[in-house]
């Protein structure tokens, strides 16, 4: 992961996860993946941690980035996403950008389907996900 994203150079940073950077790096075969550096753990808490990305490997929703793994034989846990472009939901909402707002009717549409994630995870999940 130190090779994929240069180092977890400061220039690959895509935001902020749980107060937490989260990196854009490359794979050796050319897959763009996402970096997200956790908090240092030991004892209990990296067996909680395991058990929990257990649950989120399992998780397949349309509307949620999937957990492709972790990395454990670092100081602090790593987890790898996958890479979704065009920045995130927060900058889309938010953020001006340009000549494109986004509107009421697409707004909706968006809120619409996190509300269907979020059924998804407390209601269809293997084990619900309460968030």
């Amino acid at each position: 992961m130190e090779r994929a994203t240069d180092g977890f150079n400061e220039y690959k940073i895509l935001g902020q996860g749980g107060q937490r950077p989260i990196y854009k790096g490359m794979l050796e075969d050319g897959s763009i993946i996402a970096v997200k550096r956790s908090e240092k753990v030991g004892g209990k808490r990296l067996e909680e941690f395991i058990n929990e990305m257990i649950i989120l490997s399992q998780i397949n929703n349309r509307n949620m980035v999937k957990l492709l793994g972790c990395c454990l034989v670092t100081e602090v846990p790593l987890l790898v996403y996958e890479f979704i472009p065009n920045r995130n939901l927060y900058r889309h909402l938010h953020v001006p950008h340009g000549d494109f707002l986004l509107s009421w009717e697409r707004r909706l549409q968006i809120a619409t389907e996190v509300v269907g994630a979020l059924s998804y995870l407390h209601s269809e999940a293997s084990i619900p996900i309460y968030h």
